[in-house]
Formats: C-alpha cells, sequence, structure tokens
C-alpha cells in the first residue's frame, strides 16, 4: 500500500511539470506556400508573339493584311528572313507635299530581306498608321531599302517574327496645356474607384472638355478560315 502511495505522488507532481501547449497557431503556419493566380482570359493590352511563313510567290504585305483583317488584331512586324523579288520602293522626297510623294523605284532580280519592320492594322485605321520598310541586300552586296510601294514578292519561303495586338488609340501630339490639365483630372477620377479596361479604352460619356479621343478597338480573335 505505502508504495501505491508514493507512486500516486510521483505522478501528480509529473503532471504539474508537463509544458502546457500555448494558445494561437504556431511559428511559421502563415508561411505557406499560396496557390498561384491563373488568368483566364486575355487583356486588350497582351502582345502576342507570332512566326509566320510567307510561301513563295505569295505577297507579303497582302498576306499580313489578310491576317489583321481576319483575326481583326494588329500586326507589328518586328523582323523578317528570306528573298523577295521585283521589290517597288518609296524614295525619300524632299518636297514640301509631305511623306508618301516620292518617286518610286523598282528593283528587278532576287534580293536577300536585311530589315522589314512596319504595322499592319485591319480596318478602320487612320490613314498614315500603316505601312511597311524593308532594307535589302542585292547580289553584289549592295543595300538598299525604303517603303514598301507595291506587291512584295516572296521569291522563296520567308518567315516573319511579328507581335499582334487588339487595341491602339491615335494621339495627336504635342498635348497643349489645357488638355493635359483635363486628362489629369480625369486621371484622378478613374482612379478614384476600381477600374477596368472599359474604363481604359472606352470614352467616358462626362468627358465634355477633351474632344472625342480616335480609338480603334477590334473584336476577339478569330480563327482563320482553312478556305
Amino acid at each position: 500500500m505505502a508504495g501505491s502511495g508514493d507512486l500516486s505522488a510521483i505522478t501528480s507532481k509529473t503532471s504539474e511539470n508537463v509544458v502546457r501547449k500555448p494558445r494561437g497557431r504556431p511559428a511559421g503556419s502563415k508561411n505557406k506556400p499560396k496557390p498561384p493566380i491563373i488568368i483566364t482570359r486575355d487583356s486588350p493590352n497582351t502582345l502576342r508573339a507570332h512566326a509566320m511563313e510567307v510561301s513563295p510567290g505569295c505577297d507579303i504585305g497582302e498576306s499580313l493584311a489578310t491576317f489583321a483583317r481576319r483575326k481583326q488584331q494588329g500586326v507589328w512586324v518586328l523582323s523578317a528572313t528570306g528573298f523577295v523579288s521585283n521589290v517597288m520602293l518609296r524614295q525619300p522626297s524632299m518636297s514640301s507635299a509631305g511623306p508618301g510623294s516620292g518617286p518610286v523605284v523598282t528593283l528587278h532580280g532576287r534580293f536577300e530581306i536585311l530589315s522589314l519592320v512596319g504595322s499592319v492594322l485591319p480596318p478602320p485605321a487612320p490613314l498614315g498608321v500603316t505601312g511597311l520598310a524593308i532594307y535589302l541586300v542585292g547580289p553584289q552586296g549592295q543595300v538598299m531599302g525604303g517603303a514598301i510601294a507595291g506587291p512584295l514578292m516572296a521569291s522563296g519561303p520567308v518567315v516573319i517574327m511579328a507581335a499582334t495586338f487588339m487595341n491602339a488609340t491615335f494621339d495627336r501630339l504635342p498635348i497643349d496645356k489645357d488638355e493635359a490639365i483635363a486628362t489629369a483630372a480625369t486621371h484622378d477620377q478613374l482612379h478614384g474607384r476600381a477600374i477596368g479596361v472599359s474604363d481604359i479604352y472606352a470614352p467616358s460619356q462626362n468627358m465634355t472638355t477633351l474632344p472625342p479621343p480616335e480609338i480603334y478597338t477590334w473584336s476577339m480573335a478569330r480563327p482563320l478560315s482553312k478556305a
């Protein structure tokens, strides 16, 4: 019986020395990795990279215009590689008539593309915004270039690197002082509440101090027809 009494005393002392579990979350429990955010809808600001191949005998400019019209997206041409033939180039004009009034020169033969830059927009688009410029090297190593003023026929496979976009806004610069003040006020009003894509790309009905902006917005991309 004395042994059982000693066992009870030891058990009571052991229970008193047991450390109680602290309340609240354990340290570091809030640092668990969060699941990634997945965006399921493209933004109108998104630029998509494309590698396009133009078949031999096709007009490169017409092929890009057809692509932009059917996809209802603007095309920003970054570079190109390949060969073209019988190129029509518009030379720079020093007269006061402005750009696009220079003489047109036709280059006969086969030329390698050094650079191809420019933009192609689907209708409607403001005049003077679209256009392509090209630099070529001839068989003797001569380099020439200018704005494309006619058909640009591919004499072999031509690979074009381009980016497509859905929206474009045409701005007239420079902006005068009154317009800048009104734009800043509109900016503050928009950022005083939650704004979305429609707020940025659609003109507000209450903006009476500014002239209506020229905004060119195209519909969502559609797959190209196989025909």
